[in-house]
């Protein structure tokens, strides 16, 4: 069965990227929890989706250009509900702590190559193992450096592909996505689509294929027939329930 990881937390019900949304996950019997990563202007690595915060907080800051202490300040949880209210932006080591023996951090990064250096002293002060962490990107250069700065962590190369206006399908340049995988030295591929044929180059290159953003049971048995090793959710508890049926 795949893994079942909990998009930005149990994002479905709590408020992304929060401390109450991993907290949730994990309740929710989420094999690994997703977050999203940015470097402050004091070089605090903090849990958050977008460059600025306006979507979650009302008042709009640009992360890379804030401190942790500016960004703290925010509310992130009360544009859910009042019941999230009072949620603040959490750091990365306020996320680590929360990942229990045998869990598992999807951990994106956002920003550019910069945010390594840090990364790299705060998961060596965490102590989880490596096969805890598992680093994703969709920049191909942030994916090359990390094969020098974090060599024992596995990473994914995320592809969101676009759709045809005509047929509404996905259009996947089954070529292209394959050299460049090759070429980030990625140890897979993290995507929001998959055919057959995708699936069958994934598995032939010795390589893993992961899917997301995934909240509908129907889409969920014919992405474990076709061997994901992973389904990214907003919603763990109902996606593994459909999972469990489909084996």
């Amino acid at each position: 069965m795949p893994l079942i990881v909990a998009h930005r937390g149990a994002s479905g019900e709590a408020p992304e990227n929060t401390l109450a949304a991993f907290k949730l996950a994990w309740l929710k019997q989420a094999d690994a929890i997703e977050g999203d990563f940015h470097l402050t202007r004091d070089q605090k690595i903090v849990c958050i989706h977008d460059a600025a915060t306006g979507r979650v907080a009302g008042k709009n800051l640009v992360v890379a250009q804030s401190t942790l202490a500016d960004l703290r300040a925010l509310d992130v949880g009360a544009w859910k509900g009042a019941p999230w209210q009072g949620q603040r932006i959490p750091t990365l080591e306020e996320v680590l702590a929360l990942v229990p023996p045998g869990k598992r951090l999807y951990l994106e990064i956002k920003c550019g190559p910069e945010i390594l250096p840090p990364l790299k002293a705060t998961l060596a002060a965490a102590k989880l193992k490596n096969d805890q962490v598992i680093i994703l990107c969709f920049d191909k250069t942030v994916l090359e450096q990390c094969r020098t700065v974090l060599p024992d962590l596995k990473t994914f190369w995320l592809v969101a592909f676009k759709n045809d206006p005509l047929t509404g399908r996905p259009v996947i340049d089954l070529d292209k996505v394959m050299d460049t995988l090759k070429t980030v030295g990625a140890a897979g591929l993290s995507v929001s689509a998959v055919s057959a044929e995708l699936a069958q180059a994934v598995r032939a290159a010795g390589k893993e294929l992961h899917v997301w953003t995934i909240d509908d049971p129907k889409a969920v048995g014919p992405l474990v027939r076709l061997g994901c090793a992973s389904i990214t959710t907003n919603y763990p508890d109902r996606i593994r329930q459909a999972a469990m049926q489909a084996k």
